[in-house]
């Protein structure tokens, strides 16, 4: 008499979910970015005391009611907390779809951490910018650390559809550099941009003229001055890659990167020649998360990583 065979049992109580793995990481990447352009929305109207308290916005309400000393300011603060409940149930997803998946390797699943922390440093942040009445260097820190959390969730989406082997260079030295470069000089083209934005009339506060003490002028041309260093790299890269009959998953990603980096020059030259309205600000800060997913993506496309 036979016995009958009998089922292991189940590990991977999530198992059933990681098929969801992809889109929720792109919701992700897509709410990451969705923040910097409410918390613009934010900055931009002057919103940032819109509720006088943290993490209620008035005392003993958490919502945001009707008052006409604040007019329409802390609805627009409100719905930037919101995004953020929004982008802190997306973090919580992540970690259970990524951390808990042990068919991935460690460096993988520690990666999926990231985002729950920098929610949770960015909803910190909040408050004491609150508290602190928007103090101009916090209230830039927020946008850096959302460009980071940008830059991480467009890698981990990347990671998640490669293997865990060593990564395999599929394009020449020379090329896989100059990609790296790209990387390197977009750090200063956004932190010099936040600079400019903290500098001037758009800083966040409808009663000073500017939160940071440095020349507007200035960091304007210094910040122009890395975007176009920035741009002959990357005119060099691209015609490297024509050169080297790179890969056309570099090639698309390159020409990504040119169109948003052209976009954002134009958006940038004419915001300058025409008083900085808040709408094309509130397109550049836009700009900026977009320009930072494009290049992070760019070297990765430039490697393989197999399955172990």
């Amino acid at each position: 008499m036979s016995t009958p065979t009998q089922t292991p049992p189940q590990t991977d109580w999530l198992a059933r979910f990681r098929p969801w793995t992809h889109g929720v990481l792109v919701a992700n990447l897509v709410v990451q970015i969705g923040i910097i352009v409410t918390g613009g929305a934010v900055r931009l109207t002057g919103s940032g005391l819109g509720c006088s308290t943290w993490p209620e916005c008035e005392p003993g309400q958490f919502t945001a009611a009707f008052h006409p000393e604040t007019s329409y300011h802390q609805y627009i603060e409100f719905g930037n907390r919101t995004i953020t409940g929004v982008l802190g149930v997306l973090a919580i997803a992540v970690v259970l779809l990524v951390c808990t998946d042990r068919s991935r390797s460690r460096a993988y699943r520690l990666l999926g951490l990231v985002p729950l922390v920098g929610v949770v440093a960015q909803a910190l942040l909040g408050g004491i910018l609150v508290l602190l009445h928007l103090h101009p260097g916090l209230v830039s820190l927020h946008f850096v650390i959302s460009a980071c959390l940008v830059a991480v969730s467009a890698l981990l989406l990347h990671r998640s559809g490669e293997g865990d082997a060593p990564p395999r260079r599929v394009v020449e030295p020379a090329l896989h550099t100059l990609g790296t470069w790209l990387v390197v000089l977009m750090v200063p083209v956004v932190v010099l941009g936040v600079i400019v934005t903290g500098a001037g009339p758009h800083s966040g506060d409808d009663e000073i003229a500017y939160r940071i003490g440095v020349d507007p002028a200035l960091m304007t041309k210094l910040h122009a001055a890395f975007v176009w260093i920035f741009l002959a790299v990357l005119a060099v890269t691209l015609v490297v890659a024509f050169r080297t009959n790179a890969p056309q998953a570099v090639t698309k990603a390159l020409w990504i990167v040119v169109v948003i980096t052209l976009g954002q020059g134009l958006i940038g030259y004419v915001q300058y020649f025409t008083g900085l309205p808040a709408l094309l600000v509130g397109l550049h800060m836009l700009g900026a998360a977009l320009l930072v997913a494009g290049v992070v993506k760019v070297p990765l496309t430039m490697r393989v990583r197999e399955a172990l």
